[in-house]
């Protein structure tokens, strides 16, 4: 790879995993809001001021960008794809007390520190977003294989939640996101993005996201709606974020998909400074770490495939 395209990976790399953290704080503070209560309260979230129903601080992070770095923490000490020892790092950050967890993400930790059993059963109550919201550091270990990156994607999903729309989102989106991080021209990335997400609907027509049917819950559909009608009808990292979060519901999440994908496809120089300067130090160095490690971590098993 020559150095352009070098710097380009890891200006979509590193915008994404800190597109994923912006998005989240950002969010965060309108979580559970309706886009009227928004419009009320800040006439148009435009900044990370903390607050919410958690009290953050301005800049603060939820469960969204915490189980994405015990991920990444995961995969980087384990020198590759470790599936127990990810389910340990949740365990052990569940066990901290955070400041916020989902339900089916609590239930499967739990049920793997009672059993340590690594996939749930289906349950249809597993139709949640939580899979697909910390998928970004096995996307960055192994978008360069696309076999890898279904198995990736799919085993660290099933620890906590196992259905078909739960698989098919996060399997979709770490797609998208592969196709993001291989570079090329914009305009191409952008229209093989929307032929995995239409491929998506074609495959479960309940994903459509065309016309926009303005539900921002926790539920994958809802979410998967929500960010990718932001993403497909804006032209900046910060408009896709902006209209994304405030539409309410689980803001902190469709905030952080969104920061995903757009800082993916636009970069880290399109991260507004002002969010940068805003999101917690500690979160912002780990992150900055993680992702070129996650990157030669991913290329240098590409050549040593049998070390995944």
């Amino acid at each position: 790879m020559n150095s352009a395209a070098q710097a380009s990976l890891h200006s979509r790399a590193l915008g994404a995993y800190l597109g994923l953290a912006v998005g989240d704080a950002l969010g965060a503070t309108v979580e559970f809001l309706t886009p009227n209560e928004i419009r009320q309260q800040y006439g148009e979230l435009r900044d990370i001021v903390g607050g919410g129903w958690l009290r953050l601080k301005a800049g603060q992070v939820t469960d969204d960008t915490q189980m994405s770095l015990a991920l990444g923490a995961a995969i980087l000490e384990s020198g590759g794809w470790d599936l127990r020892n990810i389910a340990a790092h949740w365990l052990a950050w569940l066990k901290s007390k955070p400041i916020d967890v989902g339900n089916t993400c609590r239930r499967g930790l739990v049920r793997y520190g009672r059993d340590g059993s690594l996939a749930g059963a289906f349950s249809d109550g597993d139709a949640g977003n939580g899979a697909l919201m910390r998928n970004l550091p096995a996307i960055l270990f192994a978008f360069r294989d696309a076999e890898r990156l279904a198995r990736c994607a799919i085993e660290q999903a099933h620890v906590t939640h196992h259905h078909p729309l739960s698989d098919a989102a996060t399997l979709s989106f770490a797609r998208m996101l592969a196709d993001l991080l291989h570079g090329g021209h914009w305009r191409d990335n952008l229209q093989q993005t929307r032929r995995t997400a239409l491929a998506l609907v074609e495959a479960h027509r309940q994903f459509r996201f065309d016309p926009y049917p303005k539900r921002a819950t926790g539920y994958v559909v809802d979410t998967v709606q929500t960010v990718l009608h932001a993403f497909f009808s804006t032209d900046s990292f910060e408009s896709c974020v902006i209209t994304t979060v405030n539409w309410g519901g689980d803001a902190d999440t469709t905030g952080a998909i969104a920061g995903m994908l757009a800082g993916a496809h636009y970069g880290v120089e399109a991260i507004p400074a002002r969010w940068l300067r805003r999101l917690d130090g500690a979160v912002r160095r780990e992150i900055e770490h993680q992702a070129p490690a996650l990157l030669a971590l991913g290329a240098s098993l590409v050549e040593a495939p049998d070390g995944a």
